[in-house]
């Protein structure tokens, strides 16, 4: 089993909610970049559950190679198809592989929750909304692309599902509440009040920008929700995975990835990436688009 961990920065300060709410960093870390590649069509793709239709599009790169599994990205608590950018079309080119990306029931064009999800939401969409998605979508082998509350639900699914995923990329991933996590929660609570924040992710997520918040920011802070912990949870994971962080994510330490790292029976490689925070994809994109692709093409997957 190969095992490679490079924490290669110190947790570093905390810098505030800028990257959650757009706001560029003033520098970009890595010389790396990926060469300019052929357009990527886009598909509707019709999506239903028993409690509403999900929103969302097949990735179709210009160029790919027959045989790799397709990427399906699963997006943060506050997040939808819009917040992922250019990003999924960026690294389905770069891997020459196609995709899947969706706004889960609740979020961005999907319809409105009939009722607000409960404290399993973790468990809910990883082993019953996902499989779903997969099996409507026709994908039986995906590598899942996840970020924060997105690679957790990935890396419950490739637990509960081991022989289904072809990859997991875990990019901010959380398996139990730091410090750091509430802290976290509580200022975006408090930009919520003061700042043009609801405004900002209403032009994602239209009239259920409020539901979404709240949701999030009430659960993280539930004292009954404190105790949750998925570490236990996703030791049978054991497909190849790949774990990245910033070293100064907003809302958590190093210790989530060692973690999961620690965890999981499977081969993984653990980055820790320098001057980064919570949206590594979004801040320098490119370094995340190879180190996946390198990762990809090492485990065949």
């Amino acid at each position: 089993m190969r095992r490679e961990i490079s924490l290669r920065a110190p947790y570093g300060p905390r810098e505030g909610l800028f990257p959650l709410w757009g706001r560029p960093r003033p520098h970009r870390i890595g010389t790396m970049s990926t060469p300019a590649s052929p357009p990527v069509g886009r598909l509707p793709l019709s999506l239903r559950l028993p409690e509403g239709r999900l929103e969302a599009v097949l990735l179709r790169p210009g160029e790919t190679d027959s045989g790799r599994a397709p990427v399906v990205f699963l997006h943060d608590a506050l997040g939808a198809i819009s917040l992922w950018r250019d990003f999924p079309e960026r690294l389905c080119s770069a891997t020459r592989r196609d995709g899947l990306v969706y706004d889960r029931l609740g979020y961005g064009r999907s319809d409105p929750w009939p009722v607000s999800p409960g404290l399993d939401f973790f468990d809910v969409e990883s082993g019953q909304s996902l499989p779903e998605v997969l099996r409507q979508a026709g994908i039986e082998r995906p590598v899942l692309f996840g970020h924060s509350d997105g690679a957790s639900i990935a890396l419950l699914f490739a637990a509960a599902f081991p022989d289904v995923p072809a990859a997991v990329v875990a990019v901010a991933g959380h398996v139990f509440i730091e410090e750091e996590t509430v802290a976290g929660v509580e200022e975006a609570a408090i930009a919520w009040r003061t700042t043009d924040l609801p405004a900002r992710l209403a032009r994602h997520h239209g009239e259920k920008a409020g539901a979404v918040f709240r949701f999030w920011s009430e659960t993280w802070r539930d004292p009954a929700f404190r105790g949750f912990s998925a570490v236990e949870a996703i030791r049978p994971l054991r497909c190849p995975l790949l774990v990245l962080q910033g070293a100064k994510d907003e809302y958590a330490s190093s210790a989530q990835v060692e973690a999961i790292a620690s965890a999981v029976a499977g081969p993984v490689r653990a980055v820790l990436l320098p001057g980064l925070g919570h949206f590594p994809h979004r801040e320098d994109p490119e370094r995340v688009i190879a180190e996946t692709a390198r990762f990809l093409e090492e485990h065949g997957a």
